[in-house]
């Protein structure tokens, strides 16, 4: 497992000092406006003016407003990968692969849950960037430790597990039907467990 092909460690490690600094203030200037103001109502020009830097040096670093908000996340993700490769069970090794899938499950949708409506805002799927390469190979391996179905295309399910996280529906689930986030994991669950071969009793 610690060969799956994690998110980078932080841009600052390697890039100049005064880049870092511009991308500090631009990811502090965002998460404020974020957080005061919902991103629906914030745009590039926005979080630029609050930095202080040029929409040039915007679009250079995060290319849209999609690719900021990617930016803001990858330090949960970057913590949540450590646990999953690192860490303790059963998000980490040592328990079995189904307690493994439902730990992961759980903990991706509290990340997702804190920032779904920035994710939503700006388009497109957390999981199908950045660390998703490592995430799919994360399920697939553990699908495959925990005895899938017979026959089972195994890609196919990753796919429909990693879907579950894309931010509208989320939002739905919880703003439009009122479901809590309890709720939400655990039909996540379920639906790992549909993939397998034995169900639980």
């Amino acid at each position: 497992m610690d060969e799956l092909p994690l998110l980078e460690r932080p841009l600052e490690a390697t890039e100049r000092a005064d880049a870092a600094s511009n991308r500090k203030r631009i990811l502090c200037a965002a998460a404020r406006l974020f957080e005061e103001s919902g991103a629906e109502h914030v745009s590039m020009q926005d979080v630029a003016r609050a930095a202080g830097v040029g929409m040039g040096t915007m679009y250079r670093r995060f290319g849209d407003r999609e690719g900021l908000t990617h930016a803001l996340l990858s330090e949960s993700h970057r913590r949540f990968q450590d646990d999953m490769v690192r860490g303790l069970p059963p998000l980490g090794p040592g328990a079995p692969a189904r307690e493994r899938l439902h730990a992961f499950g759980r903990g991706y949708l509290e990340i997702l849950d804190d920032h779904a409506e920035t994710l939503a805002v700006a388009g497109g799927n957390p999981a199908l960037g950045g660390p998703d390469v490592a995430y799919r190979m994360h399920l697939a391996i553990l699908l495959r430790d925990a005895g899938v179905a017979p026959g089972l295309d195994v890609d196919y399910a990753v796919l429909t597990l990693m879907a579950a996280f894309e931010a509208r529906v989320h939002l739905r689930m919880r703003r439009e039907l009122g479901w809590s986030l309890e709720r939400v994991q655990s039909g996540w669950c379920q639906h790992v467990d549909g993939w397998l071969a034995e169900r639980p009793a």
